[in-house]
Order: C-alpha cells, then sequence, then structure tokens
C-alpha cells in the first residue's frame, strides 16, 4: 500500500486505500503530491467532522486515466452507461466533460443515501456549459421527493427531499461548489459562489427510495454539457466547510499535476 508520501510522513488509511486503488486502475502510481492533495482532503473532512456524512463521492480528477476517475473515494463506483464517455473528456486538473446529450453517469448511490431531512449532495463544477433549461448537474426524481441541481436559473431546481412543485428559482453562471444541504422539514439551504443561502421549504409527501442519482442529469434526461471534477452524496452537512476542502483540494491538484 502507498501508506508513505514522504520519507516521513503517513497517510490517512482511508486515503491510503484510495490512493491505491486509484494507482492499480491507472497501471502507475500517482504523483506524490496528487497524493498529498487526496490525504489532505480526506483528512481535513476527517478533522472538519463531515467524512462519515459522505456516503458516495468521487473525485472526477487527479488520476492518470477515466477509469481512475471514476474509482469512488467513498461508496459504490458510478456506471458509465454505454461507455460514453472516453479518455479525451477526461482531464486531470478541471475533471469530466459532459456533452448534453448522451453522457451521464449513474452514481449507482441511491436517494435514500440521503435520508429524508438529513441529506446533502455537492458537485464541483469547473466549467458550466450549456445553461438552456432543463440541465442537471445531478439529481432524482420520485413522487413528492425531488432532489437536484439544477445548471441555470431558467432550470427552477435546486431542492432536496421537495414536492417537486414550484420549485424555488436561482440565477447562478459561476463555477465552484454547488451544494445543497437538508437538516429538517422546513427548510433547506444552498451554497455557490462561496455563500451559503437559506431557503424555507417544506420537504416533500415522498420518501427517498432505491432510485440513484444521475451525474450530469437527473433520472438519466436533462443531460448537461458541464465540466465537474468532484461529486458526495449523503447526510446533511456543513456546506461551507465541505466548499472548503473541495476548493482546497481542486488547487493542490492544479498545482501537482505536470
Amino acid at each position: 500500500m502507498s501508506w508513505i508520501i514522504t520519507g516521513t510522513q503517513k497517510l490517512d488509511p482511508d486515503a491510503a486505500v484510495y490512493i491505491d486503488r486509484v494507482g492499480a486502475v491507472d497501471g502507475q502510481s500517482l504523483e506524490e503530491g496528487v497524493k498529498l492533495a487526496y490525504n489532505t482532503f480526506v483528512s481535513g473532512c476527517k478533522t472538519d467532522g463531515i467524512w462519515d456524512a459522505i456516503k458516495a463521492s468521487c473525485i472526477l480528477a487527479g488520476a492518470r486515466t477515466l477509469n481512475g476517475a471514476l474509482v469512488p473515494l467513498v461508496g459504490t463506483a458510478p456506471t458509465n452507461p454505454g461507455n460514453v464517455f472516453v479518455e479525451a473528456d477526461y482531464n486531470r486538473v478541471t475533471g469530466l466533460k459532459g456533452d448534453a446529450s448522451t453522457k451521464y453517469l449513474d452514481s449507482n448511490a441511491a436517494h435514500s443515501l440521503s435520508p429524508k431531512n438529513n441529506g446533502h449532495c455537492s458537485v464541483f463544477a469547473s466549467e458550466i456549459g450549456s445553461t438552456s433549461a432543463p440541465k442537471f448537474y445531478l439529481g432524482v426524481a420520485v413522487a413528492g421527493c425531488v432532489t437536484n441541481i439544477a445548471t441555470s436559473s431558467a432550470d427552477n431546481g435546486w431542492v432536496i427531499h421537495d414536492s417537486g412543485s414550484v420549485v424555488p428559482v436561482f440565477s447562478d453562471a459561476g463555477t465552484g461548489l454547488k451544494a445543497i444541504a437538508r437538516s429538517s422539514s422546513s427548510d433547506f439551504v444552498r451554497r455557490s459562489q462561496g455563500v451559503t443561502t437559506n431557503v424555507t421549504r417544506t420537504s416533500g409527501v415522498g420518501t427517498p427510495g432505491a432510485e440513484t442519482y444521475t451525474i450530469y442529469g437527473r433520472n438519466a434526461i436533462y443531460l448537461a454539457s458541464c465540466r465537474l471534477s468532484f461529486y458526495s452524496i449523503g447526510e446533511s452537512l456543513d456546506l461551507a466547510l465541505l466548499d472548503t476542502r473541495v476548493t482546497t483540494l481542486m488547487s493542490d491538484l492544479a498545482a501537482a499535476i505536470p
């Protein structure tokens, strides 16, 4: 296992397992700086007390290959249906590019990983792509319980565990972390452009189930052309802390990759 970054520094055990799995799929060990970036992220999330709330996640950057980038940091690996994402869609620094037509990931992460009134999901967008509606960074919709993050204000969709009707509209065209979290039935919070906003919105009557989140869309439709370098799904957590950790991770990877 890749336990050593330098002659004296040990990796966090969870980071070490992830780094070894990525290296095995890539067929080559990662650069020491990339290992350090991953390790700093994992250990930092643990220090912040947000690690255990992350139930499914991929770092879609840093790995040497597309398949390496699809190794899950936490939870089940996503599926690339039809293998429509190819190496040319992947950039080690900026992540994986959708096409708003055929390309999406099935996260294989159930909606129930973000239990009703106790959930979060996030993406890190390095490119917005098309802002025509409807397009989604990520999402899953079942009757009376919709969770999604949209790519533009026209998409009417930054909600978590919502009824799906009269959805709040947000104008948001910037890159970076896009995230939503709910810890009560009466409201949820959203974060983008480094700002967390509270939204008064009662959760829907439905219940999260076995349906899985689509990355680059919702329910395998409404596909987006954004470029993403991270996603996470799970229980409610502090979005500002997650934002800081993911933003630092992307900066560290950019500095480490030749």
